[in-house]
């Protein structure tokens, strides 16, 4: 693989860190800035908003630029806002820092896909897209613990000035590294023009469903294991970090399935997913099966990143960039859908274990919409529905996606 994914990855590996970070940090915070807990917890909601915001609107707005002057400077926007937060007197400063860097999380991983896409031959491109990625999955195992870590012992600030270190790594990794592309599309009409595809919205539900199933479970797995596992509150980050070498291991198998086949790895990790969810149920009774559970449900909830990404990139071949970064915002919009969706069943009294029996039921919401795609997708091939030879001679926009 080029070395020049290791530059994206470090990047990666940054953006991970400071969006998940927070969540080991919101009582330093909180303390510090004389807010509440709740208060605290919307820093997170705000880089939520701020991924959705920024994925689409500024790949729409830097569309002209060639994708490695994008990435500098959505990096540049990523240290800005990570620099903000560190210096952040009063809340309102910090919740600004956050948004800022979160506007460029969206739009750097749906560009940085299709740059790792391009840099390798295609049947490798899932691969490539997953090697980019790792670098989010080792912030789950390695840059989260850490950073809490270091936040707890010399401050909240602290780690955000190492995380602003760390971005400045990534970009001049990019600078080096990264070689030239072209622009990354035309103008916004013809950018816009892939979402009359019902295939991309297809795609994007995909995602929204798949991983909002993951959240649904992952938002809640603190109390899941200390209520009903029985661990002690001191173990649930050694958890945490048995999650996140699933997620490495997931993300690299799932990239290495959708080099095979995009659709069938989705279907497979779906379906595989629902099952993890649904067996999770059960085994947060026993802190053994428990543990051996994260770790798959980890592996199962990242695997499907890649064929996700890759999936929305075939659908619009026209705006890869553009939809890929579309993509990213769905994944949050799923993160948000299924913490809420989770917490409304704990709160109407259905137990911790409740948000599992959620989480596998969004999965295979996804899985039904996977289908709809598949079954659609063979009839225009086979010229049975919209979209088909007979409709692409009406509209050339129309193109039916390769497998």
């Amino acid at each position: 693989m080029p070395v020049a994914l290791l530059a994206l990855a470090i990047s990666a590996f940054a953006i991970g860190t400071t969006e998940f970070v927070i969540m080991g940090l919101l009582p330093e915070v909180a303390a510090d800035l004389g807010v509440s807990i709740p208060d605290a917890g919307l820093l997170i909601s705000g880089y939520a908003l701020g991924v959705v915001i920024g994925a689409p609107l500024l790949t729409v707005l830097g569309g002209r630029l060639p994708r490695k002057k994008m990435l500098l400077g959505l990096m540049v926007l990523f240290i800005a806002g990570n620099l903000v937060s560190a210096l952040a007197d009063t809340y309102g400063v910090l919740m600004s820092g956050r948004v800022v860097a979160a506007l460029a999380h969206g739009a750097f991983f749906g560009i940085g896909s299709v740059v790792a896409a391009d840099l390798v031959a295609p049947q490798r491109r899932a691969s490539a897209i997953a090697l980019m990625f790792t670098g989010l999955t080792v912030a789950n195992v390695l840059g989260v613990p850490m950073g809490t870590a270091l936040g707890q012992e010399l401050g909240w600030r602290s780690t955000f000035w190492a995380v602003t270190v760390l971005g400045v790594i990534g970009l001049l990794g990019i600078v080096f590294l990264v070689p030239r592309q072209q622009a990354q599309g035309g103008d916004l009409r013809s950018e816009l023009a892939v979402f009359r595809n019902p295939q991309v919205w297809l795609a994007l539900l995909m995602t929204a469903f798949g991983f909002a199933g993951v959240f649904a479970s992952f938002t809640y797995i603190a109390p899941m294991m200390t209520e009903v596992a029985g661990f002690s509150s001191g173990a649930v980050t050694w958890l945490l970090v048995l999650f996140g070498v699933g997620l490495f291991a997931g993300n690299l198998l799932g990239g290495k399935a959708a080099d095979r086949s995009v659709m069938k790895s989705v279907i497979v990790i779906l379906i595989s997913l629902a099952a993890v969810l649904t067996a999770f149920v059960f085994t947060a009774h026993s802190p053994v099966l428990a543990a051996i559970t994260i770790v798959l449900f980890g592996a199962a909830g990242f695997a499907t990143v890649p064929p996700l990404q890759m999936r929305v990139m075939q659908t619009a071949a026209g705006a890869p960039a553009l939809a890929s970064a579309a993509n990213i915002a769905a994944f949050n919009l799923g993160n948000a859908a299924g913490a809420w969706l989770g917490g409304l069943a704990i709160g109407h009294g259905l137990g911790y274990t409740a948000p599992n029996w959620i989480g596998a039921l969004l999965a295979v919401g996804g899985l039904a919409i996977a289908v709809v795609s598949v079954v659609l997708e063979r009839r225009v091939s086979s010229g049975t529905a919209p979209g088909s030879s007979e409709a692409r001679q009406k509209d050339p926009k129309i193109v039916p996606v390769a497998n």
